[in-house]
């Protein structure tokens, strides 16, 4: 199957949809707020939030992806801030109470493999993923100022024997226990 998209010129990973951070960014986010990012795998939200007049830092674990990134921001004029890391260790690159919205979109577990790298989410079995998951939401609420909001982009997945994992009921659970 991925043979078969790379032949179509297609990579294989999916890319985050600008419309939809343009309406999170205006209705979540106030011009100059902060928007920060721990699963930052793609130029999209950095670069479109930094074209509405709002400051984003990300983090990724791909020196690769943020170099790529970078490399799309800076053809495009804008400068929204990358990082190199584990987003467990956020508390490097953002104080607590900074942000003005936390906008990603994390890895669905293993339905996209992004790195060979240990510490990669989706290189995890289930309950690794998701106590590192549940770290990061902590964290990332953390980030949050008073009152504002946490928007994550999520969808279900099954396990390699099909069997429903409810992502989305388990990405709502950790955001509530914060």
């Amino acid at each position: 199957m991925l043979a078969e998209k790379k032949k179509m010129g297609l990579s294989g990973t999916s890319i985050f949809d600008p419309v939809l951070c343009e309406v999170i960014y205006n209705w979540y986010c106030m011009d100059g707020g902060i928007v920060f990012d721990p699963f930052a795998g793609g130029s999209v939200r950095g670069v479109v939030a930094e074209k509405l007049g709002r400051h984003y830092i990300g983090i990724d674990l791909s020196q690769r992806q943020v170099d790529a990134n970078q490399i799309t921001a800076d053809r495009l004029g804008v400068c929204p801030a990358w990082h190199c890391d584990d987003s467990r260790n956020m508390d490097q690159y953002l104080e607590d109470e900074s942000a003005d919205l936390v906008f990603s979109c994390p890895p669905y577990h293993d339905l996209e493999k992004y790195s060979t790298h240990p510490l990669d989410l989706s290189n995890m079995n289930y309950e690794d993923f998701c106590e590192a998951y549940a770290d990061i939401i902590a964290k990332a609420c953390r980030k949050l100022k008073k009152e504002r909001f946490a928007v994550f982009v999520v969808g279900d997945i099954r396990d390699s024997k099909g069997a429903y994992r409810d992502f989305v009921g388990l990405t709502k659970r950790l955001f509530m226990e914060q």
